[in-house]
């Protein structure tokens, strides 16, 4: 007897123990101070164990102590960012002349692929050439030529008879669309995602994936928080409404019985009595740190360009946002803020700054 109810309870928490297990020696890392946190599925080299991270997801830290991720057709790049619960990674050229790597990109024999894509046709124009609605790329312009990159079809066409047509590359862009008609100096950084490992859901529900055991390559989830108040929230709501609600039925009690009486004894009324009711207690707390840290950050561009057009300076502190600077956004509502700024608040509320909405809402079935 003692046997068949054990067993099932040790199935049941058997894939957990290797999962606690593979991940207790995998904390996070990163390359300096503001750097992308790095945890599964990327792994430091030299610095983390290998379990600790996906086969592809290798980083290291360049000269610098920067990020470097090093793609097998393209080679190394900066990484600029990482959305652990949204799989996305933003990269760019630490050359700082993008345009020049993109002309031989190749995400082939990696785990990474475009969130978006959209043609660039790059031109090699002399310079007498005069394109006023066009972009100059300086890193790959002399003072004999100059080089332009367009999205537009009919732009390059149009110059295609001053200038000559270097190539058409399909570029992973930041954002879904540029505008048709421009040219682009296309310094924002490349979006890549990734598939597998499949860690978003967990990521988001403010788990810690990793390898279920050293001999497999399937991950879980562990270290899943309590959904739900704090239990110190729950009794002060269960005091709050049921000490009102208990007096609430004592009063309605107390009326009705004397509505009784009364009737029997119809010269001597009974004096309604009335019961107040107190307000409920409201607890607010704070996000933890490992809840917070799994926000996603950003570290922008020279465009200072944000997710949101109109968000250019910061909510908290009200500091106009300068290129390099790293903001973090909250999930549910997309709303951007200063890293520094972002994390002082969120520990001591529960809620966005700007909308207040609750940044930890129940994902949608």
């Amino acid at each position: 007897m003692g046997t068949i109810e054990v067993f099932p309870f040790f199935l049941f928490f058997f894939p957990l123990s290797f999962i606690s297990a593979s991940t207790e020696i995998c904390s996070n890392s990163v390359c300096r101070r503001n750097e992308p946190v790095i945890r599964f599925p990327f792994r430091l080299k030299d610095r983390q164990p290998k379990d600790c991270g996906y086969p592809g997801f290798d980083l290291t830290c360049d000269n610098r102590n920067e990020t470097v991720l090093k793609l097998p057709s393209s080679g190394e790049f900066s990484v600029r960012g990482m959305d652990y619960a949204t799989q996305k990674i933003w990269i760019n050229d630490p050359g700082n002349c993008l345009l020049r790597r993109l002309l031989n990109f190749s995400l082939s024999g990696s785990p990474f692929k475009g969130v978006y894509y959209q043609n660039f046709t790059f031109l090699n124009c002399s310079s007498e050439f005069q394109g006023s609605r066009l972009k100059r790329i300086t890193c790959l312009s002399s003072s004999t030529y100059t080089v332009w990159a367009t999205s537009s079809m009919t732009l390059a066409r149009m110059a295609s008879s001053s200038c000559k047509i270097i190539s058409t590359v399909s570029v992973p862009i930041q954002w879904a669309y540029y505008e048709p008609g421009l040219s682009s100096d296309l310094s924002e950084d490349l979006y890549l995602t990734w598939g597998a490992p499949n860690c978003g859901k967990c990521e988001a529900q403010g788990g810690r994936c990793g390898f279920k055991s050293n001999n497999t390559r399937e991950t879980g989830c562990s270290d899943l928080p309590r959904r739900g108040l704090p239990r110190s929230a729950r009794y002060a709501i269960i005091i709050g409404v049921g000490i009102p609600a208990l007096m609430c039925i004592i009063g309605l009690a107390c009326y009705i019985c004397g509505r009784i009486k009364a009737y029997g004894r119809p010269h001597h009324p009974v004096p309604e009595s009335s019961s107040s009711i107190s307000p409920q207690t409201i607890i607010v707390v704070g996000l933890d740190g490992a809840t917070i840290e799994s926000f996603p950050k950003l570290v922008l561009g020279e465009s200072r360009r944000v997710p949101k057009p109109n968000d250019s300076t910061c909510p908290i502190c009200l500091s106009e946002y300068k290129p390099k600077d790293t903001l973090r956004s909250i999930p549910e509502c997309k709303h951007c803020f200063h890293v520094d700024c972002i994390d002082e608040w969120l520990p001591k509320n529960a809620t966005c700054p700007v909308c207040r909405n609750f940044p930890l809402s129940p994902p949608p079935c």
